[in-house]
């Protein structure tokens, strides 16, 4: 029997009506993070200290690339390591900013983003003042195994404490990419 609208009666219409309400108050209620276990203030990462023979090095290398491209006849990649170089200038100019991070119920939240208990396999603290001071968690995602988050001059003891209630602890090793980043911190 097919649905027709202009035959239902009015019992129905107010039952719809009332479901439909109490659909959108609970849609409108926002979660807020408000309670926390813990919370700390620390840089996105390290500020990058490099010297003058890196800038030296890294405009020969790009100059050298530029060339080679206008040599070639390809401008749009002579464009391109142009652009490079400007990017890659300001990115390392950039002061990094200031986050606060909350472990909570839920996950671990900074600003706009929340690392859900749930999508996280383990943790591991990497902690070799003044070189290193890093949670690591091991997510759950292919595209982001891993995700670091800096812990500043916060206690790697007590945030240990909480998270080990929540995900377990298993020792993590660095990757190339980790070891690569930190020769350019130290």
């Amino acid at each position: 029997m097919p649905l027709d609208l202009k035959t239902k009666n009015k019992e129905n219409k107010e039952e719809e009506v009332e479901e439909i309400r109490e659909l959108s108050l609970s849609y409108s209620r926002e979660e807020h993070y408000d309670t926390y276990f813990h919370k700390w203030i620390a840089p996105e990462h390290d500020p990058y200290t490099v010297g003058k023979k890196f800038y030296l090095f890294s405009a020969i290398f790009l100059a050298v690339l530029i060339i080679y491209s206008l040599v070639t006849n390809n401008p749009i990649v002579a464009i391109t390591f142009i652009l490079i170089g400007i990017v890659g200038y300001i990115y390392l100019k950039k002061e990094p900013q200031i986050l606060a991070f909350h472990i909570t119920h839920k996950g671990i939240s900074t600003g706009n983003e929340l690392y859900e208990f749930d999508n996280i396999k383990s943790f591991w603290i990497f902690y070799d003042p003044p070189y290193e001071k890093i949670l690591s968690l091991r997510s759950k995602s292919a595209f982001t195994p891993y995700i670091h988050i800096p812990i500043g001059n916060e206690n790697p003891v007590k945030i240990r404490e909480i998270l080990i209630d929540f995900i377990p602890e298993e020792k993590q090793e660095h990757t190339f990419i980790d070891a690569a980043e930190s020769m350019l911190h130290r």
